[in-house]
């Protein structure tokens, strides 16, 4: 029983610490794979080693002491790289008096390097979410398969042409700044919201909603806001998932069918998830303009959110979709299938 429970803290630990291992990893070896690699061999010892010695204090620190002594001697085996290794070396004797410093210097950089690189636009989009899931989300190839009715070996490969793709375009490991980082939040706030999306109103399976998937997409979310939180369109982005997943209790009745709107209990929407979402919905309208098209949804969505019923929201939002229009310099498109009648 005691050694149950240790393997289920161990996972909850890998869950939490993964992205950041693995970000920290991918700053050390510049390389995706390897990366991942001595991080999953780190989780190993740590199943062998942690129900015998029990957990450590900080076991972000402990894994990713174990995962650099991986990678000081697979570089001194192999000899790969021997001047990068030398300076990998110096930077690990510097660092060893202070192992927790060394894990916390640069971990909003790590983390923020590895959703972008797992976001990169030379992969293609199904390659990008899979390989979010695995390495930002710290979801197993089997739980990204079930999580997309898909088979488990196509996940996998997805993950490793991901990985070859990244190698052989030579993606550069440095996290941009200014104007190319905003050029890039694009393409990762696209992957987010496809899980999102997928989570929401399930393209696959005979289940109309996935909650797990919608789970996810705001961790990743709520990461990204705490990576770039002067990114309006991260804001926006947030606020579009808090709004819409504050509803996902009353969307289905008590046989599985799906309630739309107009017609739900309000009394089952969740309180603490609205207020996050306008709250992020505010800071993305004090950031600038555009609000571009995350923000446009979230404006609509907070209407039906402060309406007292559901007959006040409609005049709600379409005022506050003619005051959107008005930032975004167009009135937006019929939304997507997290629109507001849903």
């Amino acid at each position: 029983m005691e050694e149950a429970a240790t393997r289920k803290a161990i996972e909850a630990v890998w869950r939490i610490e993964s992205a950041r291992l693995i970000g920290g990893l991918v700053r050390l070896v510049r390389d995706v794979g390897l990366a991942e690699d001595l991080a999953q061999e780190a989780l190993v010892t740590a199943l062998e080693r942690w129900p015998e010695t029990g957990i450590p204090d900080n076991p972000g620190a402990w894994l990713m002491a174990t995962a650099k002594n991986r990678a000081f001697d697979q570089l001194r085996r192999h000899r790969m790289l021997e001047r990068k290794h030398d300076a990998l070396a110096g930077e690990a004797a510097a660092a060893q008096p202070d192992i927790e410093a060394a894990l916390d210097d640069d971990v909003g950089d790590d983390l923020l390097r590895l959703v972008l690189i797992a976001c990169h636009p030379v992969l293609s989009t199904e390659a990008r979410v899979a390989l979010t899931l695995r390495l930002v989300g710290g979801l197993t190839t089997d739980e990204i398969a079930r999580g997309f009715l898909v088979p488990e070996p196509t996940i996998a490969q997805r993950i490793v042409r991901a990985k070859r793709t990244l190698a052989e375009a030579r993606v550069p490991f440095e996290a941009p700044r200014g104007a190319e980082l905003a050029a890039r939040l694009p393409s990762v706030s696209e992957v987010v919201y496809l899980i999102f999306n997928e989570g929401y109103a399930a393209t696959r399976g005979d289940e109309w909603m996935r909650t797990d998937l919608c789970d996810d997409a705001l961790r990743l979310g709520r990461i990204l806001v705490g990576l770039v939180p002067d990114e309006a369109v991260v804001h926006g982005l947030v606020a579009l998932m808090e709004l819409q997943a504050s509803r996902l209790r009353a969307r289905l009745g008590p046989s599985g069918e799906p309630i739309l709107l107009l017609e739900q209990d309000r009394s089952r929407w969740d309180r603490l998830l609205v207020h996050r979402g306008l709250a992020a919905l505010a800071r993305a309208e004090t950031l600038g303009r555009p609000l571009g098209p995350y923000a446009l949804q979230a404006a609509i969505a907070a209407c039906h959110a402060r309406a007292a019923t559901s007959g006040c929201a409609p005049t709600c939002a379409t005022t506050r979709c003619a005051w959107a229009a008005s930032w975004s310099g167009s009135f937006p498109t019929r939304p997507r299938c997290t629109g507001w009648w849903r």
